[in-house]
């Protein structure tokens, strides 16, 4: 059980922006409907199976569509992707529909949509999700994957996107 921390949210997300990460498309698709966002929030679990773990937010009711689906893929961008990453975070006000008007989107096993130029894809059936505090961790058993070129990934640090 989480209790209240002495830990300020503000100072902990100002902490949090000097931890770059992997800029990321998680997606869905299925009986629910399509859904996508951006996030940082995702790693590898084990190989063995091949698992892992992608954290959305519970606040958007639409985030509910990964769980109703069963389905999701994990698309890592690289740095020309900077626009369909925003066109996914939410702060465009895009529809999931318009969402998707950006990139090129396939499918691979799970039906969830892929992004057919992406870095590297984990195609997932959700195995389990957990809600933790204003988040939801989704563990997926990788059942598809699809390596893309080897370019320069799309980081997000301090804020602001960069390029490695």
């Amino acid at each position: 059980m989480l209790t209240k921390s002495i830990v300020e949210p503000q100072t902990y997300r100002d902490a949090m922006s000097r931890f770059a990460g992997a800029v990321h498309v998680v997606t869905t698709a299925g009986p629910a409907g399509p859904r996508g966002a951006t996030v940082i929030a995702a790693c590898s679990v084990s190989d063995e199976p091949p698992t892992i773990l992608v954290c959305v937010n519970r606040r958007s009711q639409a985030n509910d569509l990964f769980v109703d689906n069963g389905v999701f893929a994990l698309n890592t961008l690289s740095a020309h992707h900077q626009e369909l990453s925003v066109a996914f975070s939410g702060i465009t006000g895009l529809s999931s529909e318009e969402r998707f008007r950006h990139g090129s989107w396939d499918t691979i096993v799970s039906g969830a949509p892929t992004l057919s130029d992406a870095l590297a894809v984990f195609d997932c059936e959700l195995i389990e999700a957990k809600e933790v505090a204003t988040h939801r961790v989704m563990f997926g058993r990788v059942v598809g994957v699809r390596l893309g070129e080897s370019t320069s990934p799309l980081i997000y640090y301090d804020r602001t996107y960069r390029v490695l």
